[in-house]
């Protein structure tokens, strides 16, 4: 397919996955890193808060005091790109760039300062489409008061967009994957459905306004709700699906996650979609990689998957009550599973 001015031109047909489904297995990265997390400290006037080793969100570290000050702060820093996930190339920078903050957001801080990432297969697509890609991530940063200061672009046969983001957080105020402990009550702040309904779309060209808008909606006000009420365990639900990220939340904290299925937010045409067999590869790997250590109760099939749907700018998982989110289980004291379905 070559796109022309008589030929409208449907960017998920240039990617092989599509948003977060695209991320390299989660089983398969865990292996890839694995040997890596027990590396040695690097001396540095930049002590490392959070690294590899508990696979969170973002990585952190506390700043040295300006001279004769005392107050420090924490560095913030991640990245995040993939293929288009919808036909739109504005709608798909709005995207990209809220998935990448959301990794800030996921950690207690605000960004400050994101790069562009692009890939671009120059004798394919035009330019003015690359164009509405950034100018839709430029319009996501603005609305979270993040300066965008430039980018990296390459020549590539597949085209992918995202960010690098730094941003700024208290120190003693982060929200980790592995501060999490029995009796806190877990909430969700968006609803599932994302990859499904995005599959759809890459397969029958049908628009789903209610999940282009979930995916646009900046985490911050989740993640200010969530420092505001106390909270200091959390992460975002992405590629991993609710699953995936409720397992590493579970995992580092050393504790067992209950869920309570029919607690759980979806959107308007998730549950069908399911049904009609818009399901991902990384979304069957992900409940793969879960089943181990999943007591699953119950739940037929179509629920499991959509529980392991991987989600494009998903919410954020808190463990925690916060206002406005439904709380969907609870962690209790370490058992026989990781993650347990009510």
């Amino acid at each position: 397919m070559t796109a022309t001015d008589e030929t409208p031109v449907r960017l998920t047909q240039f990617a092989r996955g599509g948003g977060c489904a695209c991320k390299i297995p989660p089983g398969e990265l865990e292996d890839v890193l694995g040997p890596l997390t027990s590396a040695a400290p690097v001396p540095s006037r930049a002590p490392l808060l959070v690294g590899v080793a508990t696979g969170d969100d973002a990585a952190v570290v506390r700043l040295p005091a300006v001279e004769g000050g005392t107050q420090t702060m924490a560095l913030v820093g991640t990245a995040d790109f993939f293929s288009p996930v919808v036909d739109d190339p504005y709608d798909w920078g709005r995207i990209a760039a809220a998935n990448a903050l959301s990794d800030v957001y996921a950690m207690g801080g605000q960004p400050v300062l994101a790069v562009n990432l692009l890939a671009w297969p120059r004798d394919v697509l035009p330019f003015d489409l690359a164009r509405e890609v950034l100018r839709g991530g430029l319009d996501i940063a603005g609305e979270a008061g993040c300066h965008v200061g430039g980018g990296h672009s390459v020549d590539d046969p597949e085209p992918k967009y995202g960010m690098a983001v730094t941003g700024l957080a208290d120190p003693a105020r982060l929200l980790r994957n592995d501060t999490g402990r029995p009796g806190l009550p877990l909430s969700l702040t968006k609803p599932l459905g994302l990859g499904v309904l995005n599959n759809r779309h890459k397969a029958t060209g049908e628009w789903f306004e209610q999940a282009v808008a979930t995916m646009v909606a900046l985490n911050r006000e989740a993640s200010e709700a969530a420092l505001a009420a106390g909270a200091t365990c959390a992460t975002d639900v992405t590629g991993f699906g609710l699953l995936g990220h409720l397992y590493k939340l579970a995992r580092a904290s050393d504790v067992t996650a209950v869920l309570d299925t029919a607690a759980v937010p979806c959107l308007d045409g998730a549950r069908e979609a399911v049904r009609d067999g818009y399901v991902s590869g990384g979304t069957r790997r992900n409940l793969e990689w879960v089943t181990p250590f999943t007591d699953f109760g119950g739940a037929d099939e179509d629920t499991r998957l959509l529980l392991a749907d991987a989600q494009t700018s998903g919410g954020l998982l808190v463990a925690g009550e916060i206002p406005g989110a439904p709380v969907i289980g609870e962690l209790r004291p370490r058992g026989t599973h990781s993650v347990v379905l009510a």
